[in-house]
């Protein structure tokens, strides 16, 4: 049943839908709109079971909520996911019958790329459905404005940590080399930071290696790297009751979403006094910039939202200090207090 699932966490609506000709089977979770139409990208990945879809597009919409709301824009959150493997799964009928799927919600939804779909495949939807930005036509690739965005908390991060933003020297493990965490990497390693990277993917990390000087440890491993900065930049749930012993870093601020296994892992991290950058506020650089796509579409305005972040985490930092609480706590207060209450926006 779904109500009954921790995560579902008042939910306005789950919609699940099959198509037998392409061999679609993808849910949309539509968190809160009160604000306006949910926005979030769509998710392709092989669950190994139904409840994980089910479990994963409730976590990631109801953190959309969240990081629109704090990063002050006039949306609300939800998320979509397609059961399959990106590598053998996607067709263009596949992704055509997603957008008629996308379409039929009248807007209450809109699409964006995510884990598992690209450009194209937000092209492809774009043909049934005006509800897909971040088309080539648009915004396009989300994932360059995201890792700036990261890159930005992390430098307000470290200057309240250590009363600099000079990122250089500073020791980082980077969990992760995905479109994002690769961004996220050349960045740090331009601005002088040491680097310790890991990814499934051995190539991509042996070029980034090779190319950057970067040092270079186990996926397993990443986390005990005795660093200044752990960056999850993967999969959510990294930090859980296994990881957490064994994390050296001072500060985790990276871009993967729901980090934190369970909300307590935010708590205890508090607790170590390890900062932890709540990942919804740090990595909503391509949010703010699939929200900017419309006629009048500037890719220079919307970078220069996206620097905003910095000042975002300045403000939950300080506000954190000042009442000795979480910081992802303090931050889902400033979300709460934009979209709690809030005139619902109709469709």
């Amino acid at each position: 049943m779904v109500f009954s699932i921790d995560d579902y966490d008042d939910h306005e609506a789950i919609v699940f839908h099959q198509d037998r000709n392409s061999g679609l089977k993808a849910i949309i979770g539509i968190h809160n709109t009160a604000l306006g139409p949910a926005l979030g990208g769509c998710r392709m990945w092989p669950y190994a079971t139904e409840d994980e879809a089910v479990t994963d597009v409730l976590r990631l919409s109801r953190g959309m909520t969240y990081k629109a709301a704090i990063t002050g824009l006039p949306l609300g959150g939800g998320k979509s996911v397609i059961i399959g493997d990106p590598r053998t799964d996607k067709s263009s009928a596949l992704l055509r019958a997603m957008g008629r799927f996308i379409n039929s919600l009248d807007g209450r939804y809109i699409s964006a790329e995510d884990v598992g779909t690209t450009v194209a495949d937000l092209d492809a939807m774009r043909k049934e459905t005006p509800y897909a930005r971040g088309t080539s036509g648009g915004s396009g690739n989300p994932s360059p404005a995201t890792a700036f965005g990261v890159y930005q908390g992390i430098r307000a991060v470290v200057k309240h940590r250590f009363g600099t933003d000079d990122l250089k020297d500073i020791r980082v493990a980077v969990q992760g080399l995905g479109n994002v965490g690769y961004g996220l990497a050349e960045l740090l390693a331009k601005d002088g930071a040491q680097l310790v990277v890991t990814d499934i993917n051995t190539d991509r990390v042996k070029a980034f290696a090779e190319q950057y000087g970067a040092a270079v440890t186990s996926p397993e491993d990443i986390h005990k790297a005795d660093v200044d900065i752990l960056a999850p930049c993967a999969l959510g749930a990294s930090l859980n009751d296994q990881t957490l012993p064994e994390i050296k870093a001072a500060i985790i601020a990276g871009s993967a979403n729901n980090q934190l296994a369970r909300p307590e892992h935010g708590i205890d991290l508090h607790e170590r006094g390890i900062l932890y950058a709540p990942d919804y506020a740090i990595n909503a650089g391509g949010l703010v910039t699939v929200a900017a796509e419309g006629a009048d579409y500037s890719e220079t305005a919307a970078m220069e939202k996206v620097e905003g972040i910095y000042d975002t985490m300045t403000e939950i930092f300080t506000r954190s200090d000042r009442e000795n609480t979480a910081p992802e706590i303090i931050a889902d207060r400033m979300a709460e207090e934009r979209f709690k209450g809030a005139i619902k926006v109709a469709a």
